[in-house]
């Protein structure tokens, strides 16, 4: 069948996901206005103010998505691996080359223009999952591509923690296990995980000493219900030794860890007496800020917390505390709604593609636009550590917007070619 011509690329392009995006997009920008709202400064292309600067960011933003549809498909499969590598090696680079920003060296500037390499990691590290797994030779359930996979997503996690101590988003790439699992990964993994985060809990709330007994008692009571062979005997006791050790290994990291990132994890979970002055401020102004809202909210540039800067970076990572408190219940709601919308959206056409590449980086965008959506509105609300992650095309920044738009759209020119094959 022969391909349609280059000048019709656009007519096969999913209008109602750009659409979804330009939406989500311009909500953002006019939150943005109001987050940092001054009547002295207030015309919204100022240049001078963030608005007015997530302005240009959204210019460059359309410009690169019309790239990206531009570009033959081909070129994402064929450089998958490359693109991988060079943001790799940018994300080992900024802490010895970058600006430190906020405690963290994690930024390459260029006079006033800076950008963050392990944003753009995200649909980095998407393109080399989908390249690996898409190998009609590869399995997922073969262990030894489960470990290179893991690989894959691990090295920048590592890199991006260590390095650039940017945990939010570093964790991020945790998300690519709901892709993992979509191409076949067990169950048994996602379990186990579950399970990990369980004792992590525990270790954290619980005495290490009852913890130990607890453990050894299960592991007893396990021994009596199965075939008491040499080796299942012997799996019994290793899986008891590692939760044992992860039990420790978790009291030991905690009482090495900074001051203020433990009292992050005492915030969550609710241990000891939580200063509202200090390590509760930030979740607890959030919460003053949606709770105010009420259900239609106060009404656009008439958010009180906001305007007065009661909620700390309202702009950024606490931009939902402007919709909650200006917007209400309704707004709040309509936000989430949309932007589960674009998400669901992307699962739908990632279950159509001919493609296994297309489908697993489908399967990607929709994974980390999910994570992102559920922490960011989670630590606004206190049921999230504050980790510093962005709202997905809402929250201020320039390199977090281009990297959301890099990623929907590499999809949305895959789908087009879904589309223009079939003819």
């Amino acid at each position: 069948m022969e391909r349609r011509a280059s000048n019709n690329i656009f007519s096969d392009v999913d209008w109602v996901t750009v659409l979804l995006y330009l939406v989500l997009v311009t909500m953002g920008w006019l939150n943005i206005y109001s987050a940092v709202y001054n009547e002295d400064h207030h015309v919204i292309t100022d240049m001078t103010q963030k608005y007015g600067k997530q302005m240009l960011w959204i210019g460059t933003s359309l410009l690169l998505a019309l790239i990206i549809l531009i570009i033959d498909e081909k070129f994402y499969t064929a450089f998958a691996y490359l693109i991988y590598g060079i943001f790799l090696l940018a994300c080992i680079a900024v802490p010895f080359l970058g600006r430190e920003v906020k405690g963290s060296r994690s930024w390459f500037r260029f006079g006033d223009f800076g950008i963050q390499p392990a944003e753009f990691m995200k649909f980095a590290a998407n393109l080399a999952i989908a390249k690996f797994l898409s190998n009609q030779h590869i399995k997922i359930a073969d262990y030894r591509n489960t470990i290179i996979t893991l690989l894959i997503i691990g090295l920048p996690l590592i890199v991006i923690k260590v390095l650039q101590d940017e945990t939010g988003l570093a964790i991020v790439f945790v998300a690519f296990i709901f892709t993992l699992y979509r191409e076949g990964l067990s169950v048994n993994y996602l379990l186990l995980g579950f399970l990990a985060i369980v004792l992590f809990i525990l270790a954290l709330l619980v005495n290490n000493i009852y913890l130990f007994i607890i453990i050894g008692s299960l592991c007893v009571v396990a021994s009596l219900f199965i075939r008491r062979t040499r080796k299942n005997l012997f799996a019994i006791a290793l899986i008891g030794l590692i939760a044992c050790g992860m039990v420790k290994g978790t009291s030991t990291v905690y009482e090495h860890m900074e001051a203020h990132q433990k009292i992050r994890i005492d915030v969550l979970l609710g241990r000891g007496t939580v200063d509202l002055k200090k390590e509760g401020y930030n979740v607890n102004q959030a919460k003053i800020a949606i709770g105010s809202g009420g259900f239609a909210g106060k009404g656009y540039l008439n958010g009180t917390q906001t305007k007065y800067d009661f909620v700390p970076e309202q702009d950024t990572d606490f931009i939902f505390c402007t919709v909650g408190e200006e917007w209400g219940f309704l707004g709040s709601s309509l936000v989430i709604i949309l932007e589960l919308a674009l998400i669901l959206k992307v699962i739908f056409m990632a279950e159509r593609q001919r493609s296994a590449f297309s489908r697993i980086y489908g399967y990607g965008v929709a994974s980390v636009l999910f994570f992102h959506l559920t922490i960011n509105v989670g630590m606004t609300i206190g049921l999230a550590p504050v980790i510093g992650i962005p709202l997905p095309f809402f929250s201020y920044g320039g390199s977090s917007l281009w990297s959301f738009t890099i990623l929907l759209f590499i999809f949305i020119k895959l789908d087009s070619h879904r589309l223009s094959i079939l003819r």
